[in-house]
């Protein structure tokens, strides 16, 4: 299986706490680094799975069944900028012809 690395932006979170970061480290088994910047918590992931979806759609349901009313509100990945900044040049290159 591939790792795939990918950022969690989380809403429901005002502080990180000690209880809140170790139930997010164990839901996750440990593939994650808990940050927060300019107030907004998030989560560094990286994770074994078949596809990026696969393991994307894995954190997000493990992150939110903790007790905690944490909820994912966005997902970063270098991948998925990639995808979406080669479509986007293509879409331009077939726009010009």
């Amino acid at each position: 299986m591939k790792k795939h690395q990918f950022t969690m932006i989380l809403s429901g979170v005002s502080e990180l706490t000690p209880e809140l970061a170790d139930a997010l480290f164990e839901a996750t088994r440990g593939d994650i680094e808990c940050n927060m910047r300019n107030c907004v918590a998030y989560l560094e992931v990286e994770r074994a799975a078949p596809t990026l979806r696969d393991a994307i759609t894995a954190v997000i349901r493990e992150v939110e069944q903790v007790p905690f009313g944490v909820r994912v509100v966005r997902v970063e990945s270098e991948a998925a900028k990639t995808i979406a900044q080669v479509n986007a040049e293509l879409w331009t290159a077939i726009g010009n012809n």
